[in-house]
């Protein structure tokens, strides 16, 4: 595997983080949500946003 650069693990961590509270603030947004279909809509957003992490994740094993 190709190391990382110093740049390149700091966007990582960069965007890492952003997934990381977009996945809270839509399980929130779903947790609140009275609508199925929109408490649906946020339910795989956040999944999205988690699955995004996990695969920027690797990157860094």
């Amino acid at each position: 595997m190709t190391e990382l650069s110093v740049l390149d693990l700091q966007n990582l961590r960069h965007l890492i983080g952003g997934f990381e509270t977009s996945h809270c603030k839509m399980q929130d947004y779903a947790h609140e949500a009275q609508d199925p279909q929109v408490k649906q809509f946020f339910q795989k957003a956040a999944q999205s946003a988690m699955e995004s992490k996990q695969q920027l994740m690797q990157f860094l094993q």
